[in-house]
């Protein structure tokens, strides 16, 4: 299978997981957007692989220790995630990557998916989804080992530098809403609100749900992007997925984005009682958010272009980058 040696991934597990059957086969679940993601079973367990994507990576993106350490860390701790197994070097498969517990749930990915809800389940879901967001924030780094995870001072000029620098390294044209929105986020940083491990990536195909109550969120995932940081940043980020142009991000549909959704005012009010939290400098937050996005939208257009990317849906994804600084420059009011 192309990104695994099963093989070696055979004999990796049976070092490594009491009373594994052989005999693996493999089954990609995702792959091109971000990390390829993959079952493993041995007929009796399962297991999710995660590993980067194929192709050239950009520097500090797709750290699968990273990943694996904010996941074990966070495991029986209050935060719902898959249990941790192993942990491999670029040794065992050429790139490094990470196993997990399988955690059987439902993925809304899809405003589709959505479809079967009522929409009191659906608000329901979008409140546990929030209330999550908030039980991450209050979980104490130091408490869970992560005292040294990151860098809070400091976090959002490095935020919006280090996405600058992405943008730097995947543009593939001129945008000049790109170049305004990051010298509007560079001339308007605020000191950060508090500190807090934060997911960087929060939104409801990220999470894996219980079938029997929509809003009872089983496992988060996709941790790649996780550190110590503003958890403003992270609730503005989850809002801004709710934005349209989002839409085109992940293939022309994103649960997110379903106008059954609450919006920015109900999903922010709804986290500032979960939290505890004084909501400020909300304009920079999501700025910054839609920065964040447009950037990982360019990426992936750049990686797609390159042909570096597997499954369907990609060819829309670079028409989603100049709306979604648009909108950045909107949000941060004044003239364009």
């Amino acid at each position: 299978m192309e990104g695994l040696d099963l093989d070696v991934l055979d004999r990796f597990l049976a070092d490594r997981v009491p009373d594994y059957a052989g005999g693996l086969r493999a089954e990609l679940v995702s792959g091109g957007r971000s990390n390829l993601t993959y079952t493993l079973t041995d007929g009796v367990s399962t297991w999710i692989l995660r590993r980067p994507p194929l192709g050239v990576l950009t520097p500090s993106a797709h750290d699968m220790a990273r990943e694996f350490r904010v996941v074990e860390a966070l495991h029986g701790h209050g935060v719902p995630v898959a249990p941790p197994v192993a942990l491999a070097d670029a040794d065992v498969l050429g790139v490094p990557f990470a196993v997990v517990g399988f955690v059987d749930g439902v993925v809304i990915r899809s405003e589709e998916d959505l479809d079967p809800l009522s929409d009191a389940d659906v608000r329901r879901c979008a409140d546990g989804l929030v209330d999550t967001l908030a039980a991450l924030h209050a979980v104490d780094p130091a408490a869970v080992g992560l005292a040294d995870f990151g860098r809070p001072e400091g976090y959002l000029g490095r935020q919006v530098r280090r996405w600058y620098g992405q943008w730097e390294r995947v543009r593939t044209r001129d945008l000049p809403d790109v170049e305004a929105l990051h010298a509007r986020l560079e001339a308007a940083c605020p000191a950060e609100s508090g500190a807090a491990i934060v997911h960087g990536d929060f939104r409801i195909d990220n999470t894996i749900l219980d079938p029997a109550d929509p809003a009872r969120v089983r496992a988060v995932v996709d941790w790649e992007m996780a550190t110590l940081g503003d958890p403003l940043a992270d609730l503005a980020l989850h809002v801004v997925y709710g934005d349209r142009e989002f839409g085109a991000v992940l293939g022309g549909s994103a649960a997110s984005t379903s106008p059954r959704i609450p919006g920015a005012d109900a999903l922010v009010e709804r986290y500032a009682r979960a939290s505890g939290r004084e909501i400020t400098d909300l304009g920079f937050h999501l700025g910054l958010a839609y920065f964040k996005i447009a950037v990982i939208a360019e990426g992936i257009h750049e990686r797609h272009l390159r042909g570096d990317t597997r499954g369907d849906g990609f060819s829309t994804v670079g028409a989603a980058t100049a709306p979604l600084a648009a909108a950045g420059l909107t949000t941060l009011g004044g003239t364009r």
